[in-house]
């Protein structure tokens, strides 16, 4: 069973015409022909309220007894046996009796919803769970009946009930809300014009929130990447450094100059692992954006610029603000740097804010590990302070010893302290070996030069051998522990290396991702090969194939083989993941056997669903051949019978048939005749569209020049046609589009009532025109409006003379095959309107001008 659907009416106070809007609501549908009654609608003695319930169906209410009083609350039960197909309830937020049913309206309204029944409610804002602690703030009053958020976010409409202040306290001076003895009190306590204007901004900013989901939903099933700025979102773009904190204060004074604007932070990682943020500063960054009011995100990506701009333009962003570079000047040989990437490329739609900041060319720094040693740069510090630190110390302490009058210089403790600290310089520069160097170095010119007898290798006194000993072994047991943890930094940076990747991984499988090309193009990035391929065979003596490859564009071909590779991975018994390029360390094969055992699962993805696909078109193709069957049994024998009984009816020779008779046989002759051909190239086109064999031939063309010859079939009376002169050209196959208009126009006089004709209006809405035709027929619920557009179906009741429903999927592939949209959209008022969407002259590319050629 479907779940109903929920339209809520919001306001940002009591009286502003939330239930006045439901109830109108009401009269429309039920003046449609939809089955609707009044779940429960308090008027509180308001005269226009009262009013409007006349002519609705009304449940009876629920009498209950509590605390000796009498209260009456709707009657769940009595409105599910019932069974309307709408229900109007209101004060979704109203708190039962004790003893009811459920304790809150909102939970009688999700058991209607449960059974299939579509519910149209209102409430005001102030009863949203959310907003309490907000409406307190600023009316002094506590709400005590309340709704979760979460249940008006699940309505499937939420329509804005709006009233300026001033107009709502004109209404209430007027009596039209409150008793009159309650306006004065109300007017100078909960409707102050101060007090409305604040629940009216939380009316409309939470409102907006909801628009921009929709709006989100709408961009992403449309695969619209172009900024659209319906509102100011800033994105942050933060490094890790110290000006992240300027760059966010920057961006929330700009956001709060527009109201609604918002603020997202974003830090791009790449996927390595390697990163010279600081995470205590990332910490610190994020907290202080979310105090701000803003959002912190933190993506991956290798390409830094394009991922900040695939991020903003996924939000639908319209500004970036990022920093001036912190590189020194001298860096800029390697690039021009972020900034000035993300300012070139962010196109006429992202406005790009360069701040200054106290970091500006002071430096970025080094990583704390890039590689497993310390680097090669260290490695050559750690070196000459190893080597040549204890000679240049030698001769200073030498020169030193001579120049003061006592021959035994500063002492041969603190010369051996002297040493010690090169030593562990060295260790720190360097790691292990060169403080090792430097210890094996200090000790002999310590033993050679400083301790008697001087300038021998002898040392006369057990004290300094014990000197030297633990001078050594301090230097070593320095060296062993900067060792230790430059290899722990180097281990930490590969396993979070090795976890974002396998994270990756984890995320493509939630996610469903199908694309082997990607993966395999993101096994070569991780691990910087030439080239990688994904090989399978059927059995042991069986060649190998290639499932899929990538390349690095270097002309290294992918291997055949997994003899043929660098390094090869295998997969189960039948299929490997071989890699060219280089041989890869025993620590990468775990994750290289993570992206393994995901490439073959995304093979088998793939090849599942073209499984899927191919059951699913023969099955589209048995369901075809069947509605064929049943078209060709009743529909096409239908105008053949009608045509063979009037034919036999003037071949009588027993019946005298007067010129009239024989005028009007004649006609029903040809009308079936007429009806049989509409039939039947119907019946061709789908053909050919299904088959793939329709090949528009696109020419700029004015729609008046098409459209009225697409209504020759239809009374004058019937159709109402406005399409102005000054639209612009479309690019289009007249023959196709003049085919697709007349399906759909015909379709629309079908369904609509008589004296009501069908309005056929166009308009140009950016480098896109639409051709709207709007009827007054029962119209299409939302369930139904893609279904329409399907071979053979013909919704609800229409007769079964009325055709074999091709018309509008004929319109439909039509349509799409010069490059346009056709979609169903509900008329305002009631029926159903088609939009036909084309794209303006020099959108499209331009044919012969010729006809449209249809492959046969």
């Amino acid at each position: 069973m479907r779940r109903g659907k929920l339209r809520i009416y919001l306001g940002a106070a009591p009286g502003v015409g939330k239930t006045y809007a439901m109830l109108s609501e009401g009269h429309r549908r039920a003046e449609r022909g939809t089955d609707l009654v009044v779940g429960f609608v308090e008027h509180h003695g308001r005269p226009r309220t009262q009013v409007m319930l006349r002519g609705l169906e009304e449940v009876p209410r629920r009498k209950m007894e509590y605390r000796e009083a009498l209260f009456t609350e709707m009657d769940v039960d009595a409105v599910l046996a019932r069974r309307p197909a709408v229900a109007l309830v209101d004060e979704l937020a109203h708190t039962n009796v004790p003893g009811s049913r459920n304790a809150k309206r909102w939970q009688d309204v999700e058991e209607l919803l449960r059974a299939g029944i579509d519910v149209v409610s209102n409430l005001n804002i102030q009863h949203l769970e959310s907003l309490g602690d907000v409406v307190e703030s600023i009316t002094g009053v506590r709400q005590r009946e309340t709704v979760p958020d979460e249940v008006v976010r699940r309505a499937d409409q939420i329509e804005l009930v709006d009233m300026s202040p001033q107009a709502l306290r004109r209404r209430m001076a007027h009596g039209n809300i409150y008793q009159p003895d309650k306006v004065d009190a109300a007017l100078s306590n909960y409707f102050r014009p101060g007090n409305l204007t604040a629940l009216r901004e939380l009316a409309l900013l939470w409102t907006a929130d909801r628009v921009d989901e929709y709006l989100q939903q709408y961009r992403s099933e449309h695969s619209i990447r172009s900024t659209w700025q319906a509102r100011e979102r800033i994105v942050v773009g933060l490094t890790g450094g110290p000006e992240g904190r300027t760059l966010i204060r920057r961006a929330a004074r700009m956001a709060a100059k527009g109201s609604g604007s918002e603020v997202l932070a974003v830090y791009v990682a790449r996927s390595d692992g390697l990163t010279s943020a600081s995470p205590k500063e990332l910490a610190i960054q994020r907290t202080l954006v979310e105090d701000l009011g803003g959002t912190f995100h933190h993506v991956i990506g290798e390409d830094i610029p394009s991922a900040l701009l695939d991020f903003a333009r996924g939000v639908n962003a319209t500004q970036i603000v990022l920093g001036s570079s912190r590189r020194k000047t001298w860096q800029y040989i390697f690039g021009p740097g972020v900034g000035a990437t993300v300012a070139r490329d962010s196109g006429p739609d992202l406005d790009v804010h360069i701040v200054t900041h106290e970091e500006v060319a002071k430096g970025r720094g080094l990583p704390v590990a890039r590689g497993a040693r310390l680097g090669r740069t260290r490695l050559i510090a750690g070196w000459l302070v190893a080597v040549a630190g204890p000679v240049l110390l030698t001769v200073l302490l030498t020169h030193v010893g001579g120049a003061l009058a006592s021959d035994s210089g500063p002492g041969f403790a603190n010369e051996v302290l002297l040493f010690l600290f090169l030593t562990v310089v060295a260790a720190l520069l360097g790691g292990l070996l060169p403080a090792l160097g430097s210890a094996a170095v200090g000790s002999l010119l310590l033993n050679y030069y400083f301790t008697p007898p001087a300038h021998t290798l002898t040392i006369a006194d057990p004290q300094n051998i014990f000197a030297i000993a633990v001078f050594v072994a301090v230097a070593v047991c320095v060296a062993s522990v900067v060792d230790l943890a430059a290899r722990r930094t180097h281990q930490a940076a590969r396993l979070r290396a090795e976890s974002e990747v396998l994270s990756f991984l984890a995320g493509s499988v939630l996610r469903g991702e199908t694309s082997l090309t990607a993966l395999l193009e993101r096994v070569r990035e991780t691990f910087s090969m030439d080239s990688v391929a994904l090989l399978e065979r059927e059995s042991d003596v069986d060649p190998w194939t290639c499932a899929g490859s990538v390349g690095g564009g270097g002309g290294t071909p992918a291997p055949e083989r997994p003899e043929d590779a660098d390094v090869d991975m295998p997969v189960g018994d039948h299929m490997a993941l071989a890699l060219s390029g280089r041989v890869l360390p025993a620590a990468d094969r775990r994750v290289l056997a993570a992206f393994a055992a995901q490439a073959a699962v995304v093979l088998d993805r793939q090849r599942l669903a073209l499984e899927a696909e191919r059951a699913r078109e023969l099955a589209e193709g048995n369901r075809i051949r069947t509605a064929l069957l049943a078209a060709v049994s009743h529909d096409l024998r239908t105008p053949l019978a009608a045509i063979k009984a009037a034919v036999s009816s003037l071949r009588s020779d027993d019946v005298a048939w007067s010129p009239e008779d024989e005028a009007e046989l004649l006609e029903g002759i040809e009308e079936g005749s007429d009806r049989l051909d509409h039939l039947v190239g119907n019946l061709l086109d789908m053909s050919r569209l299904q088959t793939g064999t329709v090949t528009p031939l696109i020419r700029e063309i004015d729609l008046d020049e098409v459209v009225p010859m697409a209504l020759v079939g239809v009374p004058e009376s019937g159709v109402s046609l406005d399409i102005p002169e000054e639209l612009p050209m479309v690019a289009v196959d007249p023959g196709l589009l003049e085919r697709s208009v007349a399906n759909i126009v015909e379709n629309a006089v079908k369904y609509s009532p008589a004296g009501r004709p069908v309005l056929v209006s166009a308009s140009a809405l950016g480098d896109r025109v639409e051709l709207r035709v709007a009827d007054r027929g029962p119209g299409v619920p939302d369930s139904a409006k893609d279904r329409i557009f399907e071979p053979f179906q013909r919704y609800g009741d229409a007769p079964r003379g009325a055709g074999v429903g091709l018309g509008l999927a004929v319109a439909r592939g039509f349509v799409e095959a010069m490059g346009g949209r056709l979609a169903a959209e509900d008329t305002p008022g009631g029926g159903m309107t088609m939009v036909l969407t084309l794209a303006a002259a020099g959108r499209a590319p331009v044919g012969s001008g010729l006809p449209a050629q249809v492959i046969s």
